[in-house]
């Protein structure tokens, strides 16, 4: 029995494997069509959070706050992040 676990678990079948090319091709067809309607979503509410945080922004200048400071801390941040190396996706779904 440990044996089959062992097995199967080392198998790394795609489950287009035994589908026709025109049923692959209609799969990532529609995956795509799928994940592109995905992005314009992303990017419609990213632009309501621009807008929010430029409402944000405006307010801390009326009250007086030094946002040039934040900025420069947060680009601080930014680079000792960036110098830690981010794994590629690949790696991340394994």
């Amino acid at each position: 029995m440990a044996k089959t676990q062992k097995q199967e678990g080392t198998k790394q079948e795609s489950p287009q494997q035994g589908a026709s090319k025109d049923e692959q091709i209609g799969f990532h067809k529609g995956s795509l069509s799928t994940l592109a309607k995905e992005r314009e979503e992303m990017v419609r509410i990213l632009q309501i959070v621009e807008q929010l945080m430029q409402m944000h922004v405006q307010a801390l200048k009326q009250l007086g706050v030094d946002l040039e400071e934040a900025a420069k801390k947060a680009k601080a941040q930014a680079d000792i992040k960036s110098k830690e190396k981010a794994k590629p996706i690949e790696d991340m779904i394994r």
